[in-house]
């Protein structure tokens, strides 16, 4: 029941910060966003809920299985780079939707991208799984760097 309890809460602190993210920031995907110049291969906007809410399971899984198997002395560790990942994660929304900063943004999930790498690295020496389950994580940032990068060139 316990390990129940803890993996729902691992699930839920991602989610809820995406959520908090996204409901503070959603009205400037359908006001401001929708007048800037993108690039051809930007996504459509209903794909990125699905994507990041996958996302955010996936990292709270890990999350989870990286606590469980972590030496005492190795937890707060993970809870550090976790937490700075999500926090930047976080960030990213406010400094391009809220502010409309593009280049503060793209400055910033530059800085969010190492700080996975950092994560996935950190997670591998205490399971592979976990650390493997945040490879689509930084995947989507990857692109979503290159499309950043794209806005903020064309806009």
């Amino acid at each position: 029941m316990k390990k129940g309890l803890n993996l729902l809460y691992c699930i839920l602190i991602p989610l809820l910060v995406g959520g908090i993210s996204g409901y503070f920031t959603a009205t400037s995907i359908t006001t401001w966003y929708v007048t800037l110049q993108k690039p051809s291969f930007n996504p459509p906007n209903y794909l990125f809920g699905p994507v990041w809410t996958t996302l955010y399971i996936l990292m709270g899984i890990s999350l989870f299985i990286v606590l469980n198997k972590a030496k005492p002395e190795e937890k707060n560790k993970m809870r550090i780079v976790f937490t700075v990942q999500l926090i930047l994660n976080f960030l990213w929304s406010y400094l391009f939707f809220k502010f409309q900063q593009l280049g503060l943004a793209l400055a910033e999930i530059i800085l969010m991208w190492f700080s996975i790498l950092t994560m996935i690295i950190a997670f591998y020496k205490t399971s592979k799984l976990a650390a493997l389950m945040n490879i689509p994580y930084l995947l989507w940032v990857s692109f979503a760097t290159l499309l950043t990068y794209s806005i903020y060139s064309l806009n």
